[in-house]
């Protein structure tokens, strides 16, 4: 059986000045890895209402796999003002579907299967999801690629939610104005990007940190190597699920064999041409599909 690359946590609906897109981080992810011909599979949990069925209709549509019990609570949405540059911020709603994810024994059996996985700090914020994440990470083969894209919003993060994310993952991706948070939040010593980002891949033992820092590039540090790429320059039609897309290339490159240098030029293509399409899930061209 093939095993599965899966997005685990939070599935929501954004809702943009232009209407309503299917969105949420893991399922971005697993969309962009399976545009690479990977099995993709998106895990969260949905309400019981119309918007659950609009969610799975539209997962459908795009021929990404899910595992979304229902659960009696809303379905997630999220209120997304976008400024002159396109640059979103966030009204996430509470006590939803995907903060209430169980712990299926179907879930448990995807997670035993799981060559990689892509989770967050946002669907962490509440105590039954965060538990079915550390679950379904404890239960994963060794070799797995667990990657935790910190995310944070709002004010729903916290120094043992991040700490213990660092300890159950082996690549970590995080943003300039996160490193900034993160940097005060575990008083790291080092006195640039580089140095801090060093220090958190000797202190919690990483395979590989990603940084990106918008239009001012982006960098891969590993324990004996150093990739930088700049971001290329695009008419900009917003940035929603840029990140997701360049997190879900980066990790179907990796998964395919390809080197770190490489893998991480393609990512920061597909990400471009993320943001100049509307919406967190666009189709990829085809030379960008290419491995």
């Amino acid at each position: 059986m093939e095993k599965y690359i899966v997005g685990l946590g939070e599935a929501l609906w954004d809702m943009l000045p232009d209407g309503k897109k299917l969105g949420g981080a893991p399922a971005n992810f697993a969309y962009h890895a399976g545009q690479f011909g990977l099995n993709t599979l998106a895990v969260s949990a949905l309400g019981e209402d119309k918007l659950a069925d609009e969610t799975i209709e539209a997962i459908e549509k795009r021929n990404l796999k899910y595992l979304m019990p229902r659960v009696p609570y809303p379905t997630g949405t999220v209120q997304v003002i976008l400024d002159e540059a396109g640059i979103p911020t966030y009204d996430i709603k509470e006590n939803v579907a995907w903060d209430n994810i169980p712990f299926t024994e179907e879930i448990q059996k995807v997670a035993k299967n799981c060559c990689a996985v892509c989770f967050g700090s946002l669907a962490q914020r509440n105590v039954v999801s965060r538990s079915t994440i550390q679950q379904f990470i404890a239960s994963t083969p060794k070799d797995c690629v667990k990657i935790f894209d910190i995310n944070l919003r709002q004010e729903f993060y916290s120094k043992e939610v991040i700490e213990e994310s660092f300890r159950l993952c082996n690549v970590l991706k995080i943003n300039d104005e996160e490193l900034v948070i993160v940097s005060r939040m575990f008083e790291l010593k080092g006195l640039d990007q580089a140095e801090k980002c060093k220090e958190l891949v000797a202190k919690y033992d990483l395979d590989i940190l990603v940084l990106t820092c918008g239009t001012n590039g982006s960098y891969v540090f590993t324990p004996t190597e150093m990739s930088f790429q700049e971001t290329p320059k695009v008419e900009v039609a917003d940035t929603v699920g840029a990140g997701d897309s360049f997190t879900g290339s980066f990790c179907a490159a990796i998964l395919k064999g390809i080197n770190i240098k490489d893998a991480h030029k393609r990512a920061v293509q597909v990400s471009a041409f993320v943001c100049t399409q509307n919406g967190a899930m666009p189709t990829l061209p085809a030379e960008l599909k290419e491995l």
